[in-house]
């Protein structure tokens, strides 16, 4: 009973100095103080896994900009300086968690090879930012950066560079040789909308006085994946990424916890059986636990409303990811698992300009949405946007549209149907409901769960007070 007690209270019983331990891991064998060698095997399997499954989670930011960089090139022919366009939801289908409503543009630069860059984008109705390959804001552009619309000449330094602050460039420096220039026109007229961001154009600081043609490049129905990289494969990718770009003091002990699975800076990546299996399981073990901390978030404060299954699925802090006292690791994982891109603008700070993102991945009873089940969503009329709003579908697998041939995403642009007192019901399911109008209905697909992202462009004061209330998904039929 004293011992029982002694344990209650947080007294640990003392390691035998020789026997037994029983443990998560099974039996771990003790001589005279010593583990076996057979209980040292199995203890360092387990060191090293768990590294693995940490890293995992630690690097699916750098991994995301990596596997979008590599099929840009591989798959479209995308050039160092090239942007790829984006204009339709086909274009979107390998986009992690993209609206089917704007055009997105998108370019994936190393600066080793150009040096100092300039990002020149044009006035009008654009927003984006220039991020690092952490996926880290370096400046918003366009409506929600310092041209606030007007457009500008966006200087990009490397690492390595002396500062400089010449006339005329909205200057910034990047911590890491890649960089991800990513932008979304936002004119509700297509035409419009792709005249602007053709304009949008990149090219070496050092050829400001004559700078070349920048190629728009369109992925043109090539099939393409920006999810990151399963098995064995993702360890390759964060290998070669990391001798591309300089050490961060943040990162110094993830670093360090790699270098027994043989991923270290400048060494190639070459490892051992053992080595390999411990990383293809924890590749995927590190993937489920950010499926899990994605979709069954345990964040203080992530709900909207109370009592709705509503979650504001951007959660981190602050755009650098930072808090006075820690890096968000969970928080990051949570979106950078789901999305890719952050920027001041889409944080949903300002009433009346950037964006807000809500996320359900249950209906109003609690449970997971499933695609063979039929759901109706009722949005309120005056919904609280200065732009419009949208509704999206998602495959809970590839965060990517759910791929049925037809359009994952309906919006207050698109012609919808509208009950008398202008709120719209969205329904959602393999098929459509009899009676029910088929421009408000979303296809998912039998044997696959979803999710959603119900976005506010331009998020007026009625979301910020929560004076309008979005209603739970409902199971009908």
């Amino acid at each position: 009973m004293l011992f029982a007690a002694l344990l209650c209270r947080g007294f640990a019983q003392q390691l035998p100095t020789t026997g037994t331990v029983e443990s998560r891991l099974g039996k771990l064998e003790l001589e005279n103080g010593y583990p076996t060698s057979e209980t040292a095997a199995k203890l360092y399997d387990d060191i090293d896994f768990q590294r693995a499954c940490q890293a995992y989670l630690w690097a699916l930011p750098i991994m995301a900009m990596y596997q979008w960089q590599q099929e840009q090139r591989t798959k479209f022919g995308a050039g160092n300086l090239d942007y790829v366009d984006y204009l339709t939801f086909r274009d979107k289908l390998g986009l992690l968690t993209a609206n089917a409503t704007t055009p997105y543009v998108m370019a994936f630069p190393n600066m080793e090879k150009t040096g100092p860059l300039v990002v020149e984008v044009p006035p009008g109705a654009i927003a984006g930012g220039i991020v690092d390959f952490w996926q880290r804001p370096l400046t918003d552009c366009g409506q929600t950066g310092p041209d606030k619309g007007a457009g500008g000449k966006y200087l990009v330094l490397g690492p390595g560079d002396e500062p400089i602050k010449p006339e005329g460039y909205y200057v910034v420096q990047s911590p890491t040789v890649n960089i991800w220039s990513g932008h979304r026109a936002l004119d509700p007229d297509p035409e419009k909308a792709k005249a602007t961001i053709a304009e949008l154009r990149i090219y070496p600081y050092s050829e400001r006085e004559n700078p070349p043609a920048t190629r728009h490049v369109s992925p043109d129905g090539r099939k393409w994946s920006g999810e990151q990289p399963r098995g064995l494969a993702y360890w390759e990718g964060l290998s070669k990424i990391i001798n591309e770009e300089p050490v961060l003091e943040r990162d110094r002990i993830m670093l360090g916890m790699l270098q027994p699975l043989g991923i270290e800076k400048s060494k190639p990546f070459n490892p051992d059986e053992r080595q390999k299996k411990l990383l293809i399981d924890a590749a995927q073990t590190g993937e489920l636990m950010a499926r899990t901390i994605g979709f069954e978030k345990r964040f203080e404060g992530v709900k909207v409303w109370p009592g709705k299954q509503w979650e504001i699925s951007l959660f981190l802090k602050e755009t650098s990811q930072e808090t006075p006292t820690h890096t968000q690791l969970d928080e990051r994982t949570s979106w950078f698992y789901e999305a890719v891109g952050v920027s001041v603008g889409m944080m949903g700070r300002t009433v009346g300009a950037g964006q807000v993102y809500l996320e359900s991945s249950k209906d109003s009873e609690g449970r997971w949405l499933d695609g063979g089940k039929k759901y109706r969503l009722r949005v309120p009329p005056d919904a609280p946007v200065a732009q419009f709003w949208s509704f999206t579908v998602y495959d809970n697998e590839t965060r990517c549209f759910v791929d049925t041939g037809t359009n994952p995403d309906r919006s207050s642009r698109d012609t919808i149907v509208k009950n008398n007192d202008g709120s719209v019901d969205l329904y959602f399911g393999p098929e459509a409901s009899a009676g029910k109008p088929e421009s408000n209905w979303i296809k998912t697909l039998p044997g696959k769960g979803w999710f959603t992202y119900f976005r506010l462009y331009g998020p007026t004061q009625a979301y910020f007070d929560r004076s309008w209330v979005l209603p739970d998904i409902e199971k009908i039929e």
